[in-house]
């Protein structure tokens, strides 16, 4: 029964973890465009 709980946590861990990975690449990207176009407005 153990074994099965941790192993429930631990995908759900790694479920959650990829999502913020993911999230936060996303934001990085964003975050990216956005200033290149700021700086080529300037430009």
């Amino acid at each position: 029964m153990v074994k099965e709980e941790i192993k429930k946590l631990l995908e759900n861990s790694k479920k959650t973890l990829d999502h913020d990975h993911e999230n936060f690449v996303k934001s990085i990207k964003n975050n990216l465009t956005s200033f290149k176009k700021k700086t080529l407005d300037q430009i």
